[in-house]
């Protein structure tokens, strides 16, 4: 609205039917389509026969022949394009009718200017410059828009720094006057943070065991709480006096918002946490009677970052220390260290990642954190893991054999009975005793010792070729998920509890994904289906196995059509598509 009600007044004043008076560049498609629908609202819909006296047109790549036809035939006032298409259309010599039409043009805006950095913004300021001079247009009014353009900061200094990046853009000097921010009011009459009897107020609201949300407009902006509520969450003021967006902040937490208010009424943080999540959503359900939407139209975030590694002590299972904050030992007690753990992508079985390194001195071997991917070894160190079982212990190596732990490939008959091939012992587990410290010692806890590379898992006996040398396809770590494999569980997860939420209508249990561009839409739908398909299948396998008894499946009967599917989608079929 802040450049079309200009552009919209200009050709009205000046008279539609002139040609293109204003180009509108999107940085992507989607956007355009969206503006196209925006304008249809406002300067079509209402009209005879939706027709109105200013019209518009969308040039991209994804409109057909005919449509580019009739722009060529009969040219809009405004066009609406991307970056790219305008720099074809400047070229091309089909679309001189597009440019002959454009001449003398008055307009030119780059709405999200701040996706115009590094070489696209190179290149899109000279595309600004080429219209300039290809179109003939002396008088260029360029308007660029952004909610996330302006750093740090007083208000004078942000629009100083915007109109800079502006004028290396547009190519004509931006005087800092003309960087228009936006303007905030408060639903709620403000107050001063240190007004006693507010904060008195505010603290009987909270505490009133009687006390319940407002149902009206009126009372709900008079309340204490709401005002404290907008003044936290909503705005506040900069340092020039300027109403400015506050800070998003967490409603629990160490420096969360009901700590906040607990210690400016004393009263308790449960108490604080309830009253503030009872104010939002009462502010979200009351209209504004003078404007459409709730009085608080807040939103709710949610972060998931990547795990860490795990790391746990040198101990047994029921007595180590587990964290996933990195650090050499545990917390408060340096005689016990902190080693990282992988999983065997088979089983899930963990092996602590280490390296063994002998002390010059004395000789005794001290092992010590690394990376799953670090394999140097250097001199008298040697890279490994180590294997702590207390339910599933390595045997000695004639038991191993004879329980069949070891892999058949590495035994060979010998006088009747196996033993282990000369070419493999080097590379079998070795037992050592080691205490806390990471110190090998006779009192130390049993453990074995496996070089790399990772050769088969101890626990579930899954063997690798001696050719795959990397251990990240065989062992995992907490942190060694794929992006596309994240965002599926995540998004798994999301849809299936939504399904099982009763109180929101079926038509508000869906999902929307948004990815940077066509190439990870398509990568991240496809990776969907392929999960659940998988995820249905081997549900379904397994229940067929289940229901068969003790006679078992046999292969023929084993087929897709021949037993019930069931599994990761609750017996209904997920899709997904890519917008």
């Amino acid at each position: 609205m802040a450049y079309i009600v200009p552009i919209v007044d200009h050709v009205l004043r000046n008279g539609p039917g002139k040609g293109i008076q204003a180009i509108v560049v999107y940085p992507m498609n989607a956007l355009a389509n969206s503006q196209y629908g925006e304008l249809e609202k406002f300067l079509k819909d209402g009209f005879p026969d939706g027709r109105g006296p200013v019209t518009f047109a969308r040039y991209t790549g994804q409109d057909s022949q005919e449509a580019r036809q009739e722009i060529w035939a009969r040219p809009p006032d405004i066009l609406l394009t991307n970056y790219v298409m305008l720099e074809l259309i400047l070229t091309r010599p089909e679309d001189q009718p597009v440019v002959r039409s454009a001449e003398g043009l008055k307009f030119l805006v780059l709405d999200e200017l701040h996706t115009y950095r590094g070489r696209q913004g190179a290149d899109v300021s000279m595309l600004v410059r080429r219209v300039r001079n290809l179109l003939n247009a002396d008088h260029l009014r360029c308007v660029g828009t952004s909610a996330t353009l302006a750093g740090a900061g007083t208000y004078a200094e942000q629009q100083t720094q915007v109109a800079e990046v502006a004028g290396k853009i547009f190519g004509s000097a931006v005087a800092s006057d003309n960087v228009i921010g936006e303007t905030l009011t408060r639903s709620t009459p403000g107050f001063d943070a240190d007004d006693r009897a507010f904060l008195r107020s505010l603290a009987a609201q909270i505490s009133s065991s009687g006390w319940e949300p407002a149902t009206t407009y009126d009372e709900f902006v008079d309340q204490p709480l709401s005002r404290w509520l907008e003044s936290t969450f909503g705005v506040t003021r900069s340092a020039e006096g300027r109403l400015v967006r506050a800070r998003p902040r967490s409603v629990t937490g160490k420096q969360g918002a009901a700590r906040l208010l607990s210690e400016q009424t004393e009263a308790p943080e449960e108490q604080c946490e309830g009253a503030i999540k009872a104010g939002l959503l009462t502010g979200h359900q009351i209209e504004k009677p003078d404007a459409p939407g709730p009085v608080f139209a807040f939103r709710l975030h949610q972060f998931i970052s990547g795990g860490d590694t795990v790391y746990a002590t040198l101990e047994s299972e029921d007595d180590r220390y587990i964290t996933v904050e990195g650090q050499q030992y545990k917390p408060g007690d340096r005689t016990r260290i902190l080693l990282p753990l992988v999983f065997c992508r088979e089983c899930g079985q963990e092996y602590y990642a280490v390296r063994s390194e002998p002390n010059p001195l004395t000789g005794e071997i001290s092992y010590i954190a690394r990376d799953l991917l670090d394999r140097l070894d250097d001199g008298d160190r040697e890279a490994g893991f180590l294997y702590l079982s207390t339910d599933n212990p390595w045997p000695d190596q004639g038991e191993a054999i004879e329980q069949g732990r070891i892999p058949e490939n590495w035994l060979e008959d010998f006088h009747g009975s196996l033993r282990v091939r000369r070419n493999q012992r080097k590379n079998l587990p070795t037992h050592t005793r080691i205490r806390p410290d990471g110190t090998s010692a006779d009192d130390g806890e049993q453990v074995c010792f496996i070089s790399t590379p990772f050769r088969f898992c101890l626990n579930c006996g899954v063997e690798y070729h001696h050719t795959q040398r990397s251990d990240f396809a065989k062992l995992s770590s907490l942190s060694s998920e794929g992006r596309s494999t994240a965002t599926t569980i995540l998004g798994l997860s999301v849809i299936r509890n939504l399904r099982q939420e009763e109180t929101l209508a079926e038509e508000a249990r869906k999902l929307l994904s948004f990815t940077d561009n066509r190439q990870d839409a398509s990568l991240q739908a496809g990776h969907f289906n392929d999960f659940i398909e998988t995820g249905l299948l081997r549900g379904a396998l397994y229940n067929a196995v289940a229901d068969s008894g003790p006679d078992g499946l046999s292969l023929r009967s084993a087929h897709p059509k021949g037993f019930r599917l069931s599994g990761l989608s609750n017996r209904m079929p997920m899709r997904t598509s890519r917008i």
